[in-house]
């Protein structure tokens, strides 16, 4: 018998459940909604969330989608799935865990006899550190964002190649190959032997979806890759940013983009401009490097200084 949380299944079952966090402020227990997915053969461990931050919902629709698909009879290994993992943020539609005003992604390996955060990061993080490979369902905020794949444990880490490889097999064309900020989970997992990438599916509010899709077939990527189910995967080149430049506003006003998501540019290009609300222009930014279009906010309004927009540099095949 496989468990997490409440949640319990022998060979060939599936069972859903609680993972208890600790008590809310009127002393109720709360505890996050877990699956297990236990496989009629043995095999590898899968582990899946969605909705670190409590904003973004694309890894929600995923898992809607793609655990009625799944039969414990024909799986090999075992999934271990926690939906929301930011129980808090979610409920309240907010990006941070509320209680404390954290970021869960940058609280891992947490605590937990901590913050409300650091608990949630301890439980979840044990979960995660049960498997062979996890994938952790993000998406980028409420802006606009392509559909990607992130590798945060750094070019020189160990199990960097095996964090690709999985990147690849999730197949999103798109990964960002760049060590991230202390306390993702898909930085710290590596550190304990386990191959974790970040898909950030998309950038929305409320469901995308074309991107929910995306995370859909590539869940099922990875299922068939790493053998949990029958059936070949045909790993399609990548384009691999390594370098990530940002953009903010040198005035204040209205922003108009001047190229789209995904476009290739080259350096001096025009990425946007900004005029006053008489439409006369203020600003012209122009790319510093040659990439590739990433990520843009999404309300046009901005002040100086502001983030606008973000490219993917240092690009290769592979």
């Amino acid at each position: 018998m496989t468990s997490l949380g409440t949640a319990r299944a022998d060979p060939g079952e599936m069972d859903t459940g609680r993972l208890e966090i600790g008590e809310a402020r009127d002393g109720a227990p709360v505890g996050l909604p877990v699956a297990v997915i236990n496989g009629a053969d043995d095999g590898r461990t899968l582990y899946i969330q969605a909705a670190s931050d409590g904003d973004e919902l694309n890894g929600i629709g995923v898992l809607r989608r793609v655990v009625p698909r799944l039969d414990p009879g024909e799986l090999s290994g075992t999934i271990l799935i926690v939906g929301i993992a930011n129980y808090f943020g979610f409920h309240m539609g907010e990006h941070r865990n509320p209680i404390d005003d954290t970021k869960l992604n940058r609280a891992y390996p947490g605590d937990e006899g901590g913050t409300s955060t650091e608990r949630i990061a301890a439980r979840t993080f044990d979960a995660a550190t049960r498997a062979d490979l996890v994938l952790d369902l993000h998406q980028g905020s409420t802006s606009r964002m392509i559909n990607e794949v992130r590798v945060r444990c750094g070019t020189h880490h160990r199990l960097h190649d095996e964090c690709l490889d999985l990147a690849k097999a999730f197949g999103c064309r798109y990964v960002l190959d760049q060590k991230g900020p202390d306390g993702q989970l898909a930085r710290v997992a590596p550190d304990e032997g386990v191959p974790t990438i970040d898909p950030e599916l998309g950038g929305s509010v409320g469901l995308d979806e074309r991107s929910v899709q995306i995370g859909v077939e590539g869940v099922f990527n990875v299922l068939k890759h790493y053998d949990f189910l029958d059936g070949g995967v045909r790993l399609d080149p990548q384009t691999r940013a390594t370098g990530f430049e940002q953009y903010g506003s040198p005035v204040g006003g209205l922003v108009d983009f001047r190229v789209e998501l995904g476009e290739r540019v080259s350096r001096d290009t025009t990425l946007f401009e900004v005029t006053d609300v008489f439409g006369s222009m203020k600003s012209e930014v122009t790319a510093d490097s040659d990439g590739i279009f990433w990520r843009t906010r999404r309300l046009p309004q901005v002040a100086s200084g502001e983030y606008v927009c973000s490219l993917g540099t240092d690009l290769d095949t592979y």
